[in-house]
């Protein structure tokens, strides 16, 4: 008994401290209700309506339009339901402990005017910065935008618009924001609603990344009804780069964790409250800084990825997610290029296992970096074809599956979502005549045979396949029919399959593909089944390399002999491989360039 009376006395503690507890949180609420509300001018009687808002900043270079917005912004000149903020839960347990912290987040994207005519302004991050500064509010990380997705009273789907040189410009803002309006409408929500609101725009973020990419803007989100967001986390665009698909939501700096008051930056900076906040871990720096406010002094009219100087390469991207677990990443070369009467050559290239897409991009080494960065150089390959091939807008879309293996994903999802990744890539170029081609390297070639099983015949908007090293998933009762169909169908498609005799290469000593299911297998069981159909010339050079072509040299296969043993996996590629694999059977084969010669592509590798 005397057992069970403490026992009742340590329930009853636990319970008076746990009331305790809930008084001393309520008492925090309220002592710091107006930490719960912006602190910002009421909006002035005579504030400027919103479309004749819009129609003063059209015509603004970018320092002055986003100098605009800010200042009416912090005058007062925002709808209610960016006033009262919305208090999220967040949760993380770790060591046996369990940490809840309580933030406040604006309800939706920051904008100007009233609530009936309410304008989404998307902004540079050193504006956002700025703003946020003056309201004590940070900008999200990515942890936080999928929680506030998740808590999102109304979801609201997606609408791109297809990219273009339009699409950092006001009017397009106005249009997209326009969807928004009506989306709004047609899901029974009025202009002055309170709910949160997500799904209609990307967000501007804090990221430890932009340590690394000083000068760069984190941009993450667009959330499906799925849950599955639009872009992943994202640095590749300078500072400078803001276009429609950007919204900017503020979270308050005071924050409460565990029942105390502290704010956002310092949970970010603890590595033992990090992950509460963060699903990177710690942020030291979560503003961005004085360099992204002197690059919006000095806007450029193109804005290349990666921090590279526009009048090097001026190339723009855009991040797909159109399937789960697949990440889209186009590159483009600058508006300029894309001349109505000059077709898109779209390459779809599939990454190759255990690579990223940056790693396949390429850059040059610099101490600690991954050796994965200098081993295919497909970015610097890209930019030596649109020097050389002139009469096509070159687009090259990086396939990357999040699990770094295609083999592995398609058994995973299987076949069938393949053709609606690829139809999701051509809806970003709506009113161009496209030509495409099939590439990738290592398990890339996955992704095309995969393609290849889920249609009945070959597009005929595809004009070239290309195996860089790839084709293990080769067989002729799956294949050989289709491929010989789509050669036949049209003299300008064509077959380039580029190999080593893998089967004898030593790793540690020991081989590690089979005769047959190496590429060196593969590609001769291809060669054998297209033979039936085609007359070859086959020779062997100086260095060891077998080429069998044919007449026209649509069809050729290059396989290298392995004397040494060696692993020549990634070097067929790094020598000018995707270079020759994009020409073969065109008047510029072996121009300027040699298979299995030297780096021909050095100047357009980019420095970072």
């Amino acid at each position: 008994m005397p057992h069970l009376r403490l026992r009742g006395g340590f329930c009853l503690i636990q319970s008076m401290l746990r009331i305790q507890q809930i008084i001393a949180l309520t008492l925090l609420l309220s002592i710091h209700g107006p930490a719960q509300t912006l602190s910002i001018p009421a909006r002035a009687t005579n504030a400027i309506f919103t479309a004749n808002f819009v129609r003063q900043i059209e015509a603004l270079t970018l320092a002055e339009r986003e100098q605009t917005i800010a200042s009416e912004i912090l005058a007062g000149n925002v709808p209610s339901r960016l006033r009262e903020l919305h208090p999220l839960t967040l949760t993380h347990g770790e060591n046996g402990k369990t940490n809840v912290a309580t933030i406040f987040v604006t309800r939706d994207y920051l904008g100007i005017g009233d609530d009936t005519t309410f304008f989404r302004t998307p902004l540079t991050p050193a504006t956002a910065q700025h703003i946020a500064d003056e309201l004590g509010c940070t900008l999200p990380t990515r942890k936080m935008v999928d929680a506030i997705y998740a808590a999102a009273e109304i979801k609201l789907p997606p609408r791109p618009i297809p990219p273009d040189a339009a699409m950092t410009t006001v009017p397009v803002f106005a249009t997209h924001n326009e969807i928004i309006r009506t989306q709004l409408v047609a899901f029974g929500s009025s202009p002055s609603s309170t709910v949160l609101i997500a799904g209609h725009k990307k967000d501007v973020v804090i990221s430890a990344r932009l340590a690394a990419f000083p000068g760069s803007v984190a941009i993450y989100g667009w959330h499906r009804t799925n849950g599955v967001a639009i872009q992943p986390l994202y640095t590749g665009h300078r500072a400078d780069w803001v276009d429609y698909s950007h919204g900017i939501r503020l979270v308050q700096q005071r924050m409460i964790l565990n029942g105390d008051t502290t704010t956002v930056a310092r949970v970010l900076a603890d590595p033992a409250l990090s992950r509460l906040l963060s699903d990177e871990g710690v942020i030291t720096n979560s503003r961005y800084g004085t360099a992204d406010f002197e690059l919006l002094k000095n806007p450029l009219r193109e804005f290349p990825s990666r921090g590279l100087e526009p009048a090097l390469f001026g190339e723009r991207i855009t991040t797909l997610s159109p399937a789960p677990e697949v990440t889209v990443e186009i590159n483009s070369p600058s508006a300029k290029e894309f001349a109505p009467d000059k077709p898109v050559l779209l390459i779809l290239y599939a990454l190759p296992n255990g690579n990223t897409t940056a790693q396949t991009v390429g850059k040059k080494l610099s101490p600690g970096d991954d050796w994965h960065f200098d081993i295919q150089h497909i970015g610097a390959q890209t930019r030596f074809l649109r020097t050389s091939i002139t009469n096509r807008t070159i687009v090259i879309a990086y396939l990357e599956a999040e699990i770094k293996s295609w083999p592995a994903w398609r058994r995973k999802h299987g076949d069938k979502l393949i053709p609606d990744i690829i139809t999701a890539i051509k809806q970003q170029f709506p009113t161009h005549k496209l030509e495409l081609v099939l590439t990738g390297h290592s398990g890339g070639g996955s992704f095309t045979f995969g393609y290849l099983n889920s249609v009945t015949n070959i597009p005929a908007d595809v004009k070239r396949i290309a195996f860089l090293d790839s084709n293990y998933a080769y067989e002729t009762t799956n294949h050989f029919a289709k491929l010989t169909a789509w050669l036949k169908a049209s003299d300008e498609n064509k077959l380039c399959v580029l190999a080593y005799h893998d089967s004898i290469a030593l790793l540690n000593g020991k081989t590690f593909v089979s005769e047959r299911g190496g590429t060196w297998g593969r590609s001769h069981a291809m060669l054998e089944d297209l033979r039936r159909e085609w007359s070859f010339t086959s020779r062997t050079n100086s260095v060891g390399l077998q080429s069998h072509i044919t007449a026209r040299g649509d069809i050729q296969f290059l396989l290298k002999e392995n004397p040494e043993k060696k692993i020549l996996h990634t070097v067929q590629v790094e020598r000018n491989g995707f270079i020759h694999a994009m020409l073969t059977g065109t008047p510029l084969e072996n121009v300027d360039y040699d298979y299995f010669g030297e780096r021909a592509y050095g100047r357009w590798i980019q420095a970072e």
